[in-house]
């Protein structure tokens, strides 16, 4: 028997909650919840860092934000750390990337480019799409912008119009045809990363897909009554709210969440089409598949879209393992509730392929989630770092030094703590209030909670600073 192939899957901007096999009211993601019930759903699974290329240095290096120095989009990494193309040349691979990894340097050193896409560089897509008969404009993300001659458009919100791609001539279809076409060729086991592109915005969808979930569908938000009071809290969410670009409008604000679901159904439909050709040529058999986000979406709770702050909505995000091994099926379609987070990856998929864990891990394996009971002892809070420039940058305010710059997180049992390098903090008691709204951190009667906060907060980052 040859040893097994790997398929790493990231889904961007993908807010945890954004499955049916979830339990979400109005989101259906039948491909996703198959992949589930042939592996583990991890639901309590979180990002260690916002936005893209932070987060996903904490992915792919098993290290926290201020451990592997990506701070910002366009920061390198730490070039003292390997990552998870590299240990997968160690093991004996050639790992394949289908799109991008978003990462200071480029493409993720270690991998080779099958099938290049981002939205720096959309040309493979476009030449593509264009092969096959659509005239595609100079710029070819112009054709995100939604099309407002559409019949019915003005008798429903802005941005219900769908955008000018074709359903099967998205950005997801060219990626998944690419990496259907490779894996055909493939005689051995092989490593593959396909990175996806949706749900990020801009907040448009394909035709059949734009209209697929109404405004009138789903709850109401996780905010305060209006942007001036949720800016109230602290000088950060005066610059989410500020900055975020969140429609006021309580009906535009639906509209923009009923498209992202939108096309959360397109990208499943896609994944879909993977999943069963890989299932017809009999790779699901032995193919370790990993499904996760880089991130979350605010999508008009806290009156914000994007990803950023304390914001549980910015940072828990899916993750699916489906493991083919025989001592994995014990668990298949099991659903662990044990705090995982994103540096769990890399010594996840390295011990999978049997090499060593590299030392500058600071997560743990879940391959023990998968073949039994979770482990006892485990971790019981999730943390994540949040570098405050990612706002001030694109408001040209004056800028913090790194020093100060850092939010770090610590979420527990009921409570949210953070803590800022200049020494400002924030708590939520979710036992009272679930939606993170009231910051108690300067209330008398939360200093029993405050010092426990801090007490975990200050465990964390001595673990890995």
């Amino acid at each position: 028997m040859r040893r097994g192939s790997v398929l790493l899957i990231t889904v961007d901007q993908w807010r945890g909650d954004c499955l049916s096999a979830g339990g979400h009211p109005v989101v259906r993601t039948p491909n996703l919840d198959r992949l589930a019930g042939r592996g583990v759903r991890f639901a309590d699974h979180w990002a260690n860092a916002a936005p893209c290329g932070p987060s996903r240095a904490c992915l792919y290096t098993g290290t926290y934000l201020t451990t592997n120095g990506a701070l910002l989009n366009g920061w390198p990494l730490d070039d003292r750390l390997t990552n998870i193309a590299q240990q997968a040349v160690l093991a004996g691979f050639v790992p394949t990337l289908f799109g991008y990894t978003d990462t200071g340097d480029g493409v993720l050193p270690g991998f080779v480019v099958e099938a290049g896409h981002s939205t720096d560089d959309p040309g493979e897509w476009a030449r593509w799409m264009a092969a096959r008969g659509l005239d595609v404009p100079a710029q070819p993300f112009d054709l995100y912008q939604p099309d407002r001659d559409f019949p019915g458009a003005d008798r429903h919100p802005p941005g219900w119009a769908p955008n000018r791609i074709p359903a099967d001539l998205t950005e997801t279809a060219f990626l998944v045809e690419r990496f259907l076409r490779w894996v055909d060729r493939q005689d051995d086991a092989w490593f593959a990363h396909l990175s996806l592109l949706g749900a990020h915005p801009p907040y448009t969808a394909p035709v059949g897909y734009h209209d697929r979930y109404a405004a009138s569908d789903g709850g109401p938000f996780r905010r305060h009554r209006d942007p001036a009071s949720e800016a109230a809290v602290h000088p950060i969410a005066a610059l989410g709210v500020d900055t975020s670009g969140c429609p006021a409008d309580e009906t535009a604000a639906r509209q923009l969440r009923a498209t992202y679901w939108g096309k959360t159904a397109e990208v499943d439909h896609q994944l879909g089409r993977l999943l069963d050709h890989l299932e017809d040529e009999g790779h699901l058999a032995d193919t370790l598949v990993v499904l996760t986000s880089d991130h979350g979406d605010q999508l008009g709770d806290h009156w914000m879209t994007g990803k950023l702050g304390w914001y549980a909505e910015s940072y828990w995000v899916p993750l699916i393992v489906s493991d083919p091994r025989p001592d994995a099926d014990v668990t298949r379609g099991d659903v662990v509730d044990a705090v995982t987070e994103s540096v769990d990856l890399l010594p996840t998929i390295c011990e999978w392929m049997g090499s060593s864990v590299p030392p500058q891990c600071e997560g743990r394996s879940l391959l023990p989630h998968l073949r039994g009971p979770s482990p006892t002892p485990w971790r019981d809070d999730a943390h994540w770092q949040w570098d405050v420039r990612s706002l001030t940058r694109v408001t040209g305010r004056q800028r913090p030094s790194s020093v100060e710059s850092i939010l770090d997180v610590v979420r527990f049992g009921d409570a949210t703590y953070a803590r800022l390098g200049d020494g400002s903090q924030i708590l939520f008691d979710r036992r009272h209030d679930p939606d993170e709204l009231v910051d108690v951190a300067s209330d008398p009667a939360a200093q029993p909670l405050l010092s426990v906060a801090e007490d975990r907060l200050r465990a964390r980052r001595t673990s890995h600073r």
